[in-house]
C-alpha cells in the first residue's frame, strides 16, 4: 500500500518546463518550486525568465536552472537537450498563436505555430524519453487547449496543431509505457494570461466566454498547478495516454 502521506510529493524530482517565463508555465514553475522540485525552465524572454527563477530561488528552497531556448528552432532544442536529458517530468507548456481568418492566414505563422505547438514537444518527448527509458520512469504532461476538442474562428494552425499534440500524446503514451513512462495531456479553458488579454479586455466577448463556463468564472493561471503536481507524482502512476481539461466545465455544457 502507497503512503498516503507522500503519494503526491515531488520533492526532488527534476521537471523540464517550457515557456516558463510568464503566465501559465510561470504559475507551473511556481508550483513545483514550492513543492521542492528541480526546476529546469525554458524560454525565449531572457528577461522574465530571470526574474521567475530569481523569485523562485528565493523563496522556496529550490534549485532553478534557466536556458534561453528558441522553440522556433530545432538546433537550439538540439543543443539543450544534448546536455540537460536527465528529467523525471518534462511539460511542453510553451505555446503560441498567430490570429487570421483561414482565407488571409499567413504560411509564415503556420509554419511558427507548428514549430511551437507541434514540432517541438515531439522532438523533446522523443530526446527525454531515451533517459527516462533508461530509469523506467517518467512523466510527460504536453499542454493543449480547449482548441484541440473545439473548432474556434480565425486561429486555424493553433486548433490544428493543439488537435495534433492530443493525438500525439495518446501515440507517445502507448509507443513509450512499457518503457516506464506516462504521457498525458492537460487543456487549459479560458484563463487569464497574455494569450487571452483581448477577449479579457473586449467586455462583450469577456461576457460570452464567461456565459459558457459553468463556474462562472475564467481561470488563473494557479488553477493548472494541482493537475500538474497530481500527473507528475506517484498519485497518477496508472494514467497514461488521458486528456485531462481545465476549463470549469466548458466542455461539460450543453444548453
Amino acid at each position: 500500500m502507497k503512503n498516503i502521506h507522500n503519494i503526491f510529493s515531488v520533492e526532488g524530482k527534476r521537471v523540464l518546463i517550457t515557456g516558463a517565463a510568464n503566465g501559465n508555465g510561470k504559475a507551473i514553475a511556481e508550483g513545483f518550486g514550492d513543492a521542492g522540485s528541480e526546476l529546469f525552465l525554458l524560454d525565449i524572454d531572457h528577461e522574465n525568465l530571470e526574474i521567475v527563477a530569481n523569485d523562485i530561488e528565493r523563496e522556496t528552497n529550490s534549485k532553478v536552472h534557466r536556458a534561453i531556448v528558441d522553440l522556433r528552432v530545432p538546433e537550439e532544442i538540439d543543443r539543450f537537450l544534448d546536455s540537460n536529458d536527465n528529467f523525471d517530468v518534462v511539460i511542453n507548456n510553451a505555446g503560441v498563436t498567430h490570429n487570421n481568418h483561414l482565407i488571409d492566414y499567413k504560411d509564415s505563422d503556420w509554419d511558427a505555430t507548428y514549430k511551437v505547438n507541434l514540432y517541438a514537444p515531439y522532438k523533446i518527448m522523443q530526446k527525454v524519453s531515451k533517459n527516462m527509458s533508461q530509469k523506467k520512469s517518467g512523466s510527460i504532461i504536453n499542454v493543449t487547449s480547449l482548441g484541440a476538442e473545439l473548432g474556434f474562428p480565425n486561429n486555424p494552425a493553433y486548433v490544428a496543431f493543439k488537435g495534433a499534440l492530443k493525438q500525439l500524446t495518446k501515440a507517445a503514451a502507448c509507443d513509450l509505457s512499457p518503457n516506464g513512462i506516462r504521457v498525458n495531456s492537460v487543456g487549459p479553458g479560458y484563463l487569464k494570461t497574455n494569450m487571452t488579454t483581448a477577449s479579457w479586455n473586449d467586455k462583450k466577448l469577456r461576457l460570452e466566454r464567461t456565459n459558457k463556463i459553468p463556474l462562472g468564472r475564467w481561470g488563473e493561471p494557479d488553477d493548472l498547478i494541482g493537475i500538474m503536481i497530481f500527473l507528475a507524482s506517484d498519485a497518477s502512476s496508472y494514467i497514461t495516454g488521458q486528456d485531462f481539461y481545465v476549463d470549469g466545465g466548458w466542455l461539460a455544457k450543453g444548453l
